[in-house]
């Protein structure tokens, strides 16, 4: 293992400590360093938005706290769910008198620690909705889409019910924005290499040198099936019918469309795969509202990437136009 770390069991802590020295005036722990809320609060009466998940997945799930995002984050270990106690914490230091949104990915160990949260917080006093991503299609088939795995999709849920709260909307409606996000995104990616965390040094499983698996999950869950190494075209044809196929997306539909690296894949790798994907869309008569390249949601080293695409309506395409700012996104407003 060759990392630029310290002592392995710290790797969380001092990523942490690190982000708070170089964006002081954006989070402010709440109680410890594993609850954060946006250091600016909550305007009283907007509803609040707390998330939180397992630590290697940076801008996931920190970097989404910030304006016309969340507004709070509870930090677990690598891979591993953060505590109900930690989001409490944030959502007590997110609630500004209309209520809080749970908005996290679609896994055990998270729904039972928000679940165990949002039973405490009710009991202050603090009404909470919550609503899981679920975007990851290698996870569930069509008719079980609720209980998939939530994944780099997850970004256009921060993004369009950060913009609804900043609105002033109500609790529900925010609600049924991110809901809206979620129904609306398929994600599917592929990984080539594996990702290594630091406390175990090693790498939990291994490719040939020319294999790749179809649907790999962002933990290292099993994915649809090992093929041998394609070329980018046909790895963009491979992803986009699957994604396309299963909504589905039809003639006539506006999407946006996350081209997402898993940690270790160049940028340059991102856009030749979307330089296949953006005609592969056109050839379906499907338009492209707003294109993101880049990292949105990693998995530690890992050497892959996922292609996520929402659906839109007038509404959502309004709301994910809207301005948005953290330390690790920043969208002025309207425009590709």
């Amino acid at each position: 293992m060759k990392k630029i770390i310290n002592d392995p069991a710290r790797f969380v802590d001092d990523t942490i400590e690190g982000i708070l020295l170089a964006h002081p005036d954006w989070l402010s722990p709440a109680g410890n360093n594993r609850s954060l809320i946006r250091k600016s609060g909550v305007p009283k009466g907007q509803v609040g938005i707390a998330t939180g998940g397992g630590s290697g997945h940076l801008p996931v799930f920190l970097g989404y706290v910030g304006e016309g995002l969340a507004h709070g984050v509870a930090v677990g270990n690598a891979f591993a769910s953060p505590s109900a106690r930690q989001m409490l914490a944030v959502t007590r230091g997110v609630n500004a008198g209309a209520g809080v949104l749970h908005l996290f990915g679609n896994y055990q160990g998270d729904s039972l620690h928000f679940e165990m949260a949002a039973e405490m917080a009710e009991s202050d006093g603090i009404r909470v909705v919550a609503v899981k991503a679920s975007d990851d299609i290698a996870s569930a088939p069509p008719a079980e889409w609720q209980s998939r795995r939530g994944v780099a999709g997850i970004f256009f849920a921060y993004k369009l019910a950060g913009a609804r709260a900043a609105e002033g909307a109500d609790l529900d409606a925010v609600a049924e924005t991110a809901h809206y996000a979620v129904a609306n995104t398929r994600t599917l990616g592929v990984a080539l290499d594996a990702c290594t965390l630091p406390e175990i040094g090693h790498p939990n499983f291994s490719f040939a040198d020319d294999e790749m698996e179809i649907g790999m999950g962002i933990h290292g869950e099993p994915g649809l099936e090992r093929r041998t190494l394609m070329r980018a075209e046909d790895l963009a044809a491979t992803l986009v019918d699957r994604i396309l196929a299963d909504l589905p997306f039809a003639n006539g539909d506006e999407v946006a469309v996350l081209v997402n690296g898993l940690g270790s894949t160049p940028v340059e790798e991102l856009y030749i795969l979307y330089r296949s994907v953006a005609p592969l869309l056109a050839e379906r008569g499907i338009a492209v509202h707003r294109t993101y390249i880049g990292e949105y949601a990693t998995s530690l080293d890992m050497v892959g990437a996922s292609v996520s695409v929402l659906k839109l309506d007038a509404d959502s395409r309004r709301l994910l136009d809207a301005p948005a700012r953290s330390p690790f996104f920043q969208q002025s407003g309207a425009g590709r």
